[in-house]
């Protein structure tokens, strides 16, 4: 049951392991979508 305890472990800390290399590594690409909001100005300050 110990052996068993200890390939769990590790295979969990294997797991968040790559996933956090995989997260760190991973090129987004930055979204290429316009966005424009018109902003009326009565809602600044004169």
């Amino acid at each position: 049951m110990k052996t068993l305890t200890r390939i769990l472990l590790v295979l969990v800390l294997a797991t968040i392991g790559g996933g956090v290399a995989f997260l760190a590594t991973w090129d987004m690409p930055p979204p290429t979508a316009k966005v424009e909001k018109v902003i009326p100005n009565e809602r600044f300050q004169k």
